[in-house]
């Protein structure tokens, strides 16, 4: 960095670095999870941004315009390896050049799908539900998720207003947030199957893949895929929930995982099982990262729109200099260069701890 800006950068200079967590006393809060795995995700995240600023590009055309040997050079293979090699990722890259500019083209035109979040949280009363769906479907909504989890009848109740509202041709998801053991959720899920659910979304433990898999084999029979990973803690629990079917939908996270690094490595996996990407997203900047990801994923890797399709939440995104586009239900790709993430000066002036306008309402309405 020269006076503020960058000089060179490299595509060395933005591996993957799982030296952050995995020596010494970082182990202990690692490796390659929890909080340092975060602070990875962090510092690459914003090397990202500003590597797609010098060139002048999102980060999505800065992905889809790279030279398929200097991806592979991004990826950390180590631990993976039994079912992605540097080869692998290579041939699958390769492949994805053919009908690159068509897909490009299309996105462009058209945007990536998006399901919406946003109608039906729990606790909103069955007024604010439909009021919400209601107002989704007029502006072009057909994809739409229900949290469920806390309360089984509470469940058939909403769960019934809202495929009454949208009528059995548009795709319902649930997601119970981790709330169930194993048996619960294949007990509680049955019952809610006659709802027509696409997928159920982390029923258990983010950490159980044995426990997803058993829940996957007694739900796919009625139709249920099982949907999880915006809680995995890195490639290495992606590729076994992978290797053991335990997942039908799988779901990456822009700031869980190690940056567009480890997340390159999740999407080049699921291609090889055929699994289609859903990633999650949500406030405070998580759609706006996320877009970049898919957006390159269908146009150089996965090829398809089979089965596929983006989380927008309608949360905070008004503090963001670049905030998404949505248009006809869809992600239009940003044309900004970067990676959407700058937040306006006032914004983060506000929010600042513990000097910022908000942090001065809230600390004494807390000593009170």
């Amino acid at each position: 960095m020269v006076r503020g800006r960058i000089s060179r950068l490299s595509v060395r200079d933005v591996r993957f670095p799982t030296s952050l967590g995995g020596h010494g006393a970082d182990a202990m809060i690692g490796p390659e999870k929890g909080v340092v795995h975060l602070a990875t995700a962090a510092v690459l995240n914003a090397v990202w941004d500003l590597w797609a600023k010098q060139e002048g590009k999102p980060v999505w055309k800065l992905l889809v315009d790279m030279d398929p040997r200097m991806l592979v050079s991004c990826i950390d293979f180590r631990y993976i390896t039994d079912v992605l090699t540097e080869e692998d990722a290579l041939e699958i890259l390769q492949k994805g050049q053919i009908g690159k500019k068509e897909r490009e083209k299309q996105m462009l035109a058209q945007g990536y799908p998006a399901y919406t979040t946003s109608c039906a949280w729990l606790g909103y009363s069955d007024d604010t539900l439909k009021q919400l769906c209601a107002q989704a479907l007029k502006d072009g909504w057909t994809r739409f998720k229900v949290k469920v989890g806390a309360d089984l009848q509470d469940d058939m109740r909403r769960c019934q207003i809202i495929r009454d509202m949208i009528g059995p041709e548009k795709t319902l998801m649930m997601d119970a947030n981790q709330r169930w053991d194993v048996p619960e959720a294949v007990e509680w899920m049955s019952k809610l199957a006659k709802f027509k659910p696409l997928w159920i979304e982390e029923p258990t433990s983010p950490d159980d893949i044995l426990g997803h898999a058993t829940i996957s084999k007694a739900l796919v029979p009625l139709g249920i895929g099982i949907a999880t990973g915006e809680q995995c803690h890195n490639r290495v629990i992606f590729k076994q929930l992978l290797q053991a079917k335990a997942l039908q939908f799988l779901q990456i996270d822009s700031c869980r995982l190690g940056s567009v690094n480890e997340n390159l490595s999740v999407l080049l996996m699921a291609k090889k099982f055929e699994i289609p990407v859903c990633p999650h997203a949500g406030g405070v900047g998580l759609c706006e990262l996320v877009q970049h990801l898919i957006i390159f994923d269908y146009i150089s890797v996965s090829a398809s729109l089979e089965n596929r399709v983006c989380e927008y939440v309608d949360h905070l995104h008004e503090h963001f200099k670049y905030p998404v586009m949505i248009q006809r239900a869809s992600y239009m790709p940003p044309k900004d260069p970067g990676y959407s993430t700058e937040m306006k000066e006032e914004s983060v002036k506000k929010h600042q701890y513990p000097d910022g306008e908000v942090w001065k309402k809230l600390l004494p309405a807390q000593e009170n």
